[in-house]
């Protein structure tokens, strides 16, 4: 099957981290056989006019590949680029942010209906995501299925732990939505320990100094793996996470999480492999670091859990679709 993959993040010079996720799913569908080509964005920079360059990218590749399917991550822009550069069969993938989007950004609630109008099949990350698409968008709830990004077995094995007191790890962007500032403060509550922000964003400032806390700044995704591994918990009480892609790496390396409840996580984490916590609860926050902190080291249970979300699997699912979406039409 020759799928052209349309993306506005893509690994590249600004590493975009949904990016990362994008081309991990990409290689595996490569391994089962397809040809792939690509019409992605590996740059943030360029403001509203990257996205013009995006749809020249796309129009010329679809001209010139000639796709039997056309993958578009993200629902706009990238799939509205793709309803409108190509006629093959479309199939998209929402992520969270396009979700959020919509009715909150004048136009693109227009533009994602047109987007699913067009397409043959979308599909979701996470069951909540799909949820929330449908409420915003109805034309999409005979069209939508749950494939999440999926997590490289490979790459996030089990590594034995550091000794000493409990190091918690935060991955992420240091913003609003993922709730830095209250896990800071919960962890200045226990008393013990370090916590570690791998991540950059407008609350840098307000993370760097506190006792214990250590600042990294963005990091390259191939680090990601080593920084799990010097870590006991992972942590991300976010206000909401469509998903939670570092929660289902740091199970697959067996570490334990604490993860909010509100989006993608409780699809995965299961009560053996980490605690769910209502985000916006200060107390219970203190209480989910000490119960993660006392789960064994490292967290066999919890790589069992991230096991059935490997890529592979996640990638041949995702490829029932694709051929589906051609068949239908060759019918």
């Amino acid at each position: 099957m020759r799928i052209l993959l349309v993306s506005q993040m893509y690994p590249g010079p600004d590493d975009p981290d949904l990016g990362v996720f994008v081309a991990q799913i990409e290689r595996a569908l490569e391994a089962r056989g397809h040809e792939l080509e690509r019409a992605v964005l590996d740059r943030r920079a360029g403001g509203k006019l990257r996205y013009l360059e995006l749809a020249r990218r796309t129009r010329e590749a679809a001209r010139r590949f000639r796709p039997d399917v056309v993958y578009a991550h993200f629902l706009v822009p990238s799939g509205l680029v793709a309803a409108l550069a190509s006629r093959a069969p479309l199939v998209l993938t929402a992520h969270g942010r396009d979700v959020r989007n919509v009715g909150a950004i004048p136009g693109v609630k227009a533009a994602t209906r047109y987007a699913i109008g067009r397409a043959d099949a979308v599909v979701a990350v996470s069951d909540y995501l799909r949820r929330e698409l449908e409420a915003k968008i109805p034309e999409a709830r005979d069209k939508t299925e749950v494939v999440d990004s999926g997590v490289d077995l490979e790459r996030f094995q089990v590594m034995t732990p550091p000794e000493g007191a409990t190091a918690f790890l935060c991955l992420g962007s240091l913003t609003e939505r993922k709730n830095v500032l209250r896990l800071a403060r919960a962890f200045e509550h226990r008393g013990e320990g370090t916590l570690t922000f791998a991540g950059d964003g407008p609350l840098r400032q307000q993370l760097e100094g506190r006792p214990g806390v250590r600042v990294l700044g963005r990091v390259p995704h191939e680090d990601v793996p080593g920084l799990i591994a010097a870590a006991h918990v992972v942590a991300q009480p976010s206000l909401i996470e469509p998903f939670g892609q570092s929660l289902l790496e740091a199970m697959a390396c067996g570490r334990s999480v604490v993860a909010t409840r509100v989006g993608g996580p409780p699809e995965f984490v299961t009560s053996e492999a980490g605690v769910l916590v209502d985000p916006t609860d200060d107390d219970a926050l203190v209480r989910a670091l000490d119960a993660a902190a006392g789960l064994p080291r490292p967290n066999q249970a919890a790589r069992a859990a991230a096991e059935p979300h490997d890529v592979n699997r996640q990638a041949e699912r995702l490829e029932t679709i694709l051929l589906r979406a051609v068949s239908s039409r060759r019918v």
